[in-house]
């Protein structure tokens, strides 16, 4: 019952999510499709200065994108160096324990020293390689600057020309990127609602599995019961015999409770399209029928030896 919970709450969760990422989808085009329009109605009336003032947005894109690998390179090789630094204190450590008894060597303390040699090594190759990046896009970032400088210098008539258009640009670019953010958050929690109803769904087809396996493992037990049970049980069969037939037929089988519970548990599966399992149903039943028709004849059996052992 519980997986059932879980299953039907990730399908509703599915379906809700899938119904606001379909929203947002349908909002985002929308917004897309206007800020085209919009943008092609402001080009129209500014001119061709927009082309011109092109060049002076593009190198301030490349710069800023210059910067920001700056301060990347500068927080890697900043963590190069912290690390440099406490395989150094690592390697004092060890050359302390191996110098404090020179009469005998401790294969700890040398296989300490020699560990932290090669983490000092290594944090040495990395904090020169993090420094040589760190050189080369600072150097990049400063070429970057100067050529907006220059485009900024050389383009100013344009740029101001042609600022209410890029100004619209940089609006509807950040209003996309919002709607964008919400669209890939939506996606994601689709994608772990599904998660979540496959874990569910593969729970009940092993629970439904174990319990149609236990109940004919019962099932075959009871047909394949010992030769000494089966002489004990022939007074009783006996005694069962000779109180009449619907006394017998009376009992009903020890295993109705699961085969009810096997059928509304198959019936509930059928819902969720994964029922491949319970195909051997209609086999469990052929046997439980084959094995009230057996106690039967057990039962005609003993009347049949009962008589015997009167007559003679």
């Amino acid at each position: 019952q519980e997986e059932l919970e879980h299953l039907n709450q990730a399908n509703e969760e599915i379906n809700r999510v899938e119904l606001q990422l379909d929203e947002a989808r349908t909002a985002y085009r929308r917004i897309l499709s206007e800020s085209a329009r919009k943008l092609n109605s402001q080009g129209s009336q500014l001119g061709n200065c927009i082309e011109k003032a092109r060049p002076y947005y593009e190198a301030r894109r490349l710069a800023k994108e210059a910067q920001q690998e700056t301060q990347r390179a500068a927080l890697r090789y900043e963590r190069a160096v912290s690390m440099h630094n406490a395989a150094r204190e690592m390697v004092f450590v060890a050359e302390q324990g191996v110098m404090a008894d020179k009469n005998r060597l401790d294969p700890t303390w040398q296989e300490m020293l020699n560990h932290a040699t090669c983490k000092v090594n290594e944090a040495e190759e990395e904090r020169l390689r993090s420094e040589r990046e760190h050189q080369r896009v600072t150097q990049l970032c400063q070429q970057a600057e100067a050529k907006v400088q220059a485009l900024q210098k050389s383009l100013k008539r344009v740029i101001v020309k042609s600022k209410p258009y890029f100004e619209l640009k940089a609006q509807f670019n950040q209003i996309l990127e919002e709607h964008k953010a919400k669209v890939t958050a939506l996606e994601r929690s689709v994608s772990q609602a599904k998660t979540r109803y496959s874990v569910a769904l593969r729970n009940l087809e092993q629970i439904s599995e174990q319990i149609h396996a236990r109940r004919l493992q019962r099932l075959l037990l009871r047909r394949a019961s010992p030769v000494g049970a089966e002489a004990a049980q022939e007074p009783r069969e006996a005694l069962a015999g000779a109180a009449g037939p619907g006394l017998g037929a009376a009992c009903p089988p020890a295993d109705t409770l699961s085969v009810l519970s096997l059928q509304t548990i198959a019936s509930d599966l059928q819902k969720f399209d994964s029922v491949e399992h319970l195909l051997g149903l209609s086999d469990a039943t052929s046997l439980n029928s084959d094995e009230l028709e057996e106690r039967e004849q057990r039962r005609g059996q003993g009347l049949f030896r009962h008589h015997r052992s009167v007559s003679l």
